[in-house]
């Protein structure tokens, strides 16, 4: 089993009905679906992600699994779970990594690539 065998794809969306910009809180949803190439099954045992927000404050979160769950990913067969990020700005970034197990018993990383957190009409 290979990182590369794993490909992770996050889409991100503000949530204008749950945010309120005039307390510095901005709500962001993200969704993940991650599929898994490879020929043998691979479990997601935990995540690690690295939150930026538009004043280079930077959160780190690690926990077990993902949404509570530690999928098994079988061989062309994808995970997908939907999460959300809180954040003090209208601008953000994250990017991070899932540790996963091989069914070989060989652990490994994939790195998530960094994505923007936007309000709308935030960028240009």
């Amino acid at each position: 089993m290979q990182p590369d065998d794993i490909v992770v794809t996050v889409t991100p969306h503000y949530l204008p009905d749950q945010s309120e910009p005039s307390q510095q809180r901005f709500l962001f949803a993200y969704h993940v679906q991650i599929r898994n190439n490879g020929t043998q099954a691979a479990q997601l045992i935990s995540r690690h992600w690295v939150i930026t927000d538009a004043q280079q404050r930077v959160q780190e979160v690690r926990g077990l699994g993902v949404i509570g769950k530690q999928p098994l990913i079988a061989p062309g067969d994808a995970f997908e779970y939907t999460s959300a990020c809180p954040l003090p700005t209208p601008l953000g970034t994250m990017k991070g990594a899932f540790h996963f197990v091989g069914e070989n018993g060989v652990p490994f990383d994939v790195p998530i690539a960094e994505f923007v957190l936007a309000m709308p009409r935030t960028l240009h």
